[in-house]
C-alpha cells in the first residue's frame, strides 16, 4: 500500500463512487499528495498506514505557520478526513488518525451582492454593437435570472433549455441533474443572441449544443466569464470585488427578501445541504437593519 497507489484509487472512488467534480477531486488529491511528501520527506514515511495523529497535527502546525488561512485549513483537514476515512472502508486501514482532529472555526463570511439597479448598469455598459455584446448580456441575465454556478453557465446546452415551458436543465456538482425556471429576460436575450449572433459563428461539432461560445466557436472557459464580468464592472463604474458567483448570491438574496420558501430556494440553487442556502437569510436581515438603521427616526443616534 503505497502512497501512489492508494492516492489512486482515492481518486477512482472520489470520481465512481462520490462523483464528484473534477475540481473538487483535483482539490481533495492536491492536498493528500502534499501530505504524502511532507510525510516522505520529514519522517521518512512511504505509506499512509504510518500516519498518526500527532504527524497530522506537526503538519497542520506548519502549514499555520505559512500564514495559510482558517479556511484553508478547514479545506485540508476536510480532504485529510475523507481519504482515511475511505482507506479504513476500503480496508486498508483499522483506524482513522483523523477521527479526533479539530478543524479551525471559522467566522460566516457574507458575500458581495448587487442591487438591481447595479445589474442595470452592467447591462446598460454592454455595447450591442460589438459581435459579443448580445452574448454577454444574455450571460448575465441567465447568471443574474437563473442562479446558475459558472461551471453550469459554461456547459449550458442548447438541447436542455425548454423555451415552452421555460425551464433549463441544469447539470450541477457530482452530475445531478435539477430544473431552474428561466425569466422572461433570460429567454428574450437568449433567442437575440441565437438569432443574431450564434448563428453566425464556425462551430465545431463538440460545441455545436453548448450554449454560449466564444468568436472561434469553442466553449467559454470560467477565465472567460471572470474577464467579461470584471470589465463590465469597470465600464459601468461599480467599485464591487464582483464575480459569476455575485449573481448567485444576488439572485438568491432578491429571492429570500422578497419571502420565497427556503427549501425552494434550495432547490434552484441545488444545494446539499439547507444550511448552505440559510446565509441568505443573514444577508435578507442585515440589508433590514441596515434599511431600519437609515430610515427609521428611532434607529439615528441623536446628537448631544
Amino acid at each position: 500500500m503505497t502512497w501512489d497507489s492508494t492516492i489512486e484509487s482515492y481518486k477512482t472512488f472520489l470520481l465512481l463512487e462520490k462523483s464528484l467534480s473534477a475540481n473538487s477531486i483535483e482539490a481533495y488529491i492536491t492536498d493528500i499528495i502534499k501530505l504524502s511528501k511532507y510525510c516522505t520527506d520529514t519522517y521518512g514515511i512511504m505509506t499512509p498506514a504510518g500516519v498518526t495523529y500527532d504527524i497530522l497535527k506537526q503538519y497542520l502546525m506548519s502549514l499555520n505557520e505559512t500564514g495559510i488561512t482558517k479556511r484553508s485549513q478547514a479545506r485540508t483537514i476536510s480532504s485529510f478526513r475523507s481519504f482515511f476515512k475511505f482507506l479504513v472502508y476500503d480496508g486498508q486501514l483499522q483506524s482513522n488518525p483523523t477521527r479526533i482532529l479539530e478543524s479551525p472555526k471559522i467566522g460566516r463570511k457574507l458575500p458581495n451582492i448587487l442591487t438591481t439597479e447595479e445589474v442595470e448598469q452592467l447591462l446598460n455598459a454592454i455595447d450591442l454593437e460589438k459581435p459579443e455584446g448580445q452574448r454577454n448580456r444574455a450571460i448575465i441575465e441567465v447568471l443574474y435570472s437563473c442562479g446558475l454556478r459558472v461551471s453550469e453557465l459554461t456547459s449550458l446546452k442548447i438541447s436542455n433549455i425548454n423555451f415552452k415551458k421555460n425551464f433549463i436543465k441544469i447539470e450541477g456538482k457530482g452530475s445531478k441533474e435539477r430544473l431552474v425556471p428561466l425569466s422572461d429576460c433570460a429567454k428574450e436575450e437568449i433567442k437575440k443572441y441565437l438569432d443574431r449572433n450564434r448563428c453566425l459563428l464556425t462551430i465545431p461539432q463538440e460545441a455545436i449544443d453548448i450554449l454560449f461560445l466564444n468568436r472561434h466557436g469553442k466553449a467559454l472557459s470560467r477565465a472567460m466569464i471572470f474577464n467579461i464580468i470584471k470589465q463590465l464592472a469597470i465600464q459601468a463604474g461599480i467599485n464591487k470585488n464582483i464575480s459569476p458567483h455575485t449573481f448567485r448570491h444576488s439572485f438568491a438574496t432578491q429571492l429570500v427578501t422578497g419571502g420565497a420558501d427556503l427549501r425552494a430556494i434550495q432547490d434552484i440553487l441545488g444545494h446539499e445541504s439547507i444550511l448552505t442556502t440559510e446565509i441568505y437569510t443573514h444577508l435578507d436581515n442585515l440589508f433590514l437593519k441596515e434599511t431600519m438603521e437609515k430610515y427609521h427616526p428611532r434607529a439615528k443616534k441623536r446628537k448631544s
